[in-house]
């Protein structure tokens, strides 16, 4: 069963993206694994599958490149935004809203959270400087953009060994649902920020991630808003402020679009 997929990418975070509104497809954890395989399958950090929706314009599901399910991902509504037109999206993080202005696309991705049980973390903690230690990475500040994120403001992030403390930190039974990872810079007023993405490792650029780190420098008075994150595949910029949803404008870039045999992967 041949079925048609879009290759995009959002700042070098690269999808395969399936529209499933008219013809259904039944996606499950192998399958997504095995077309996110880079040497046998399409090659992916994240497969987006799209599906109609009762409540907004079409609804979005999130696969990682490991096969786990996730509920949202920003660069990847971005270019749904871009591919579809679509401006509103139903995620398994909430109600997202995107427009284009030109070359660039912004979503609003709603409030971001901080309650320890929201994030969720294990324990009842202070998010904003959490009590645990991975080697040199302290006081990490931990918030829910509709994924769970923790930050560390550090000196310098290039200088982290994000391979090594990323699986360590996401896999902790500190996160009952894991955690995204990243290690922010501060510098001239924005944010430079490195991530290490559950269920996909390093990522040259991360949407909700760049969302989180946003959310906690202008919470904890570092930045101001609106803030320029910069990750290693390039820029977005992020407003937020409290009471209010993050808005996150950035590029989204069409690659191709081919097709797959899906019996390929009888799985």
């Amino acid at each position: 069963m041949k079925r048609q997929f879009h290759k995009m990418h959002g700042l070098g975070n690269d999808f395969a993206i399936f529209d499933a509104r008219e013809t259904p497809l039944a996606m499950s954890e192998p399958l997504a694994r095995a077309l996110a395989d880079r040497r046998s399958g399409v090659g992916c950090d994240q497969l987006i599958l799209l599906e109609p929706s009762d409540i907004a314009d079409l609804r979005m599901r999130i696969w990682n490149h490991d096969g786990g399910e996730v509920e949202s991902c920003g660069n990847a509504s971005r270019c749904v935004v871009a591919l579809t037109g679509a401006r509103s999206i139903e995620t398994g993080g909430g109600l997202v809203c995107g427009s284009e202005h030109g070359g660039e696309v912004e979503v609003t991705i709603g409030e971001p959270k901080f309650a320890w049980n929201e994030i969720p973390v294990a324990y009842a903690v202070d998010t904003a400087s959490l009590p645990f230690e991975w080697g040199e990475l302290t006081n990490g500040y931990a918030v829910n953009v509709g994924n769970p994120h923790i930050i560390f403001f550090v000196d310098e992030a290039d200088k982290v060994d994000l391979g090594l403390r990323g699986p360590e930190i996401e896999n902790d039974p500190a996160f009952p649902k894991r955690v995204n990872v990243s290690v922010a810079g501060l510098r001239n007023g924005s944010i430079i920020l490195r991530t290490w993405e559950r269920g996909a490792g390093l990522t040259r650029a991360c949407g909700t991630a760049a969302c989180a780190a946003a959310v906690a420098a202008i919470r904890s008075r570092r930045a101001a808003s609106p803030v320029e994150v910069t990750m290693p595949g390039g820029s977005l910029t992020v407003a937020w402020a409290p009471g209010e949803p993050i808005r996150m404008r950035g590029a989204a870039t069409y690659v191709y679009s081919g097709e797959i045999d899906l019996e390929a992967f009888a799985i």
